[in-house]
């Protein structure tokens, strides 16, 4: 309440260019906005899809040429072990390929499929070793990482081909 006795509201009540009432007005205006945001964002996660899909369909096609390549001329695949989320211990796997990485945090199988070589600590996976599942290979190992741990798959594969 003010000095007059009025407050606040019942002095703007009508000073504002838009009509009361119901407020259908707003409510329509602000779910077409909601609409058009959700429709922006969706468009936005299929190109990101989109492209991620791409890059990795790239990406495979570089690692099927590193297997026809390493198959037919060397070097031989190594069997591959993973290792423990905490870094202390290694595990065998069934897989055989080529480690992309010097820290062999990340392989190609000689299927062509690419894995991160990490695993939850387990006593049991000590004995029976470990089942990986292959993952979306990426053009750039460890993107996003701190500086000097990102690498193209480009470098990693004339690394494994013996280039570097």
């Amino acid at each position: 309440m003010n000095a007059q006795g009025r407050s606040r509201d019942a002095r703007h009540a009508g000073s504002d260019d838009q009509p009361r009432g119901d407020g259908a007005g707003r409510t329509s205006e602000a779910s077409a906005w909601r609409a058009e945001r959700r429709a922006a964002a969706a468009a936005h996660a299929d190109a990101l899809h989109r492209r991620q899909k791409a890059e990795s369909d790239r990406a495979r096609a570089m690692l099927a040429d590193l297997v026809a390549r390493a198959t037919a001329h060397g070097p031989a695949p190594v069997p591959l072990r993973a290792r423990s989320f905490d870094g202390r211990h290694r595990y065998r796997t069934r897989l055989a390929g080529w480690y992309l990485r010097q820290d062999e945090s990340l392989a190609v199988s000689t299927a062509g499929d690419f894995y991160v070589l990490r695993a939850p600590v387990s006593l049991a996976s000590l004995w029976r070793g470990v089942e990986l599942t292959p993952q979306d290979p990426p053009l750039v190992l460890g993107a996003g990482g701190k500086d000097g741990e990102s690498l193209d798959l480009d470098v990693a594969i004339s690394r494994v081909l013996g280039g570097a």
